[in-house]
């Protein structure tokens, strides 16, 4: 008896409750989500899903896998497009890249009259439109109405033309030094300010030079700042189009519609109604693209 009493009086152990699935950080994330897939993930799909057929006049689409992609890549318009905007990655980026650092620098040591109205002048190029930007350089190009023109006339002297086939490539890549060159320069001047005084002091009382402060504190300083600008310079470098699609009209005997990959796209498609080709050509850039970038990212980290 007393045992079945004290069986009967033991409280029982209740198991814990399973906690109920809450759905209020999808409902925080849901609207991000679904930008993402409306913005991203499904024109990506469609791309890829383009590139995979071919229209044909017999047929409409048909599945060809991967025979797009073979024919873009031994199609030479393809690699001279890609030759030519890898020539002006590595040319011009680093021209850039290398004048917004030295602007920085000379912001950075307070020894620049009227820094604020340096700072201004460099920036402000970068507010302008790319558009807006080809066309007031365009017209300064020009040999029979503009600048160039202008001064032949002016000094009796014939002047080379900035659009010519030698020519056209550094033409557009000071258009975009122009452009840019500000923005950089902000960026690394934005590195520069945040670096601690102590170590600028301490340079001081070991009588370090103004070489040596530079090469041992403002650089390594800057080394994160510089690896994002070299990303991004990359990336804008391998998507090229406005500006050499506005100057063609300038220049149609120089400017090819297969000048840069992305105008090889884009009269694939809008010229050519060769939408599948069209699709190909801009996986492959953004592949080629990632992986530029990437190796960039891999390399600077390390050096880090």
């Amino acid at each position: 008896m007393t045992t079945m009493s004290s069986t009967r009086l033991a409280p029982r152990i209740s198991r814990p409750r399973r906690p109920r699935r809450s759905w209020i950080g999808w409902a925080f994330v849901a609207p991000f989500m679904i930008a993402f897939v409306i913005v991203l993930v499904a024109p990506l799909a469609y791309t890829v899903y383009l590139s995979l057929f071919q229209h044909r006049l017999i047929g409409g689409n048909s599945f060809v896998g991967l025979t797009n992609y073979v024919q873009q890549l031994t199609s030479p318009d393809f690699w001279d497009a890609l030759g030519r905007v890898s020539l002006y990655l590595v040319v011009f980026v680093p021209v850039m890249l290398g004048l917004a650092l030295l602007a920085a620098l000379a912001l950075d040591s307070a020894r620049l009259h009227a820094p604020r109205v340096f700072r201004l002048a460099l920036f402000l190029p970068y507010a302008v439109p790319g558009v807006v930007a080809a066309l007031l350089w365009g017209y300064m190009y020009g040999t029979h109405f503009g600048l160039v023109g202008n001064l032949e006339d002016f000094f009796g002297v014939s002047l080379p033309d900035p659009l010519s086939s030698n020519l056209v490539l550094l033409s557009i890549g000071n258009i975009m030094v122009w452009l840019t060159m500000g923005y950089n320069m902000l960026v690394f001047y934005s590195a520069l300010r945040v670096v601690p005084t102590e170590l600028y002091e301490a340079a001081e009382l070991d009588g370090a030079g103004a070489w040596r402060v530079i090469s041992a504190i403002k650089l390594p300083a800057i080394r994160p700042a510089l690896a994002v600008t070299v990303v991004f310079s990359t990336i804008a470098a391998f998507q090229l189009f406005n500006e050499p699609n506005i100057l063609k009209s300038l220049a149609p005997n120089v400017i090819s519609s297969h000048f840069t990959p992305n105008m090889y796209a884009y009269n694939l498609s809008f010229a050519g109604q060769q939408y599948n080709s069209s699709a190909t050509v801009a996986l492959v850039m953004g592949v080629i693209t990632m992986v530029v970038a990437y190796v960039i990212q891999r390399v600077a980290s390390r050096k880090a």
